[in-house]
């Protein structure tokens, strides 16, 4: 077995990337603290052709040294706006015919590999601040909530780790429908 090179991963440049068709998938933010996970959020969102990124309240944006060093540049191919407060977020999404769906812990969540995908629709992920979770205002406001399944003493993941297990639990099921 021999790693690939960076010619051979074949992937697009920056320009054509944001000419590609996207995964039908919002990632917002909602009053994430720290700048790593907002990073992360945007070199995950790349990896798996996210249409957008929403950042509310008190999350970091761009142009931030402390988000390019785990962003790795994706800041400047994934399409993301700014919202004062979730409210906003959950108006825009709405408007642009997403479902509106929590990442928490909650009575009534669905598990995540219960959630199933509707052909055609699109989601606005929302995954909240590293202690408080996910906004009430999100919550009253969800079409879904979903929750990843854990079976260790910690009552979390942390929030740069749950958005890839979802993202590549759903990119992964939208390709199946």
């Amino acid at each position: 077995m021999q790693k690939l090179s960076m010619d051979q991963l074949n992937r697009p440049d920056v320009d054509a990337f944001k000419n590609l068709q996207k995964t039908p998938i919002i990632v917002v933010l909602d009053n994430v603290r720290s700048l790593h996970n907002v990073g992360s959020a945007f070199r995950t969102g790349d990896g798996f052709a996210i249409e957008k990124i929403m950042l509310c309240g008190i999350t970091g944006t761009p142009p931030h040294r402390e988000i390019e060093k785990t962003a790795l540049g994706a800041t400047q191919s994934i399409t993301w706006s700014y919202h004062k407060d979730v409210a906003e977020a959950i108006q825009q999404a709405q408007a642009e015919g997403a479902k509106i769906v929590a990442i928490e812990q909650a009575e009534g969540s669905i598990p995540l590999q219960e959630f199933t995908i509707s052909e055609g629709e699109k989601y606005a992920l929302f995954f909240g601040n590293e202690v408080h979770g996910v906004s009430e205002e999100v919550m009253e406001q969800a079409d879904a909530c979903i929750e990843i399944p854990q079976f260790g003493t910690k009552h979390s993941l942390n929030v740069s780790v749950t958005i890839g297990i979802v993202l590549w639990d759903l990119v992964g099921k939208m390709k199946l429908v």
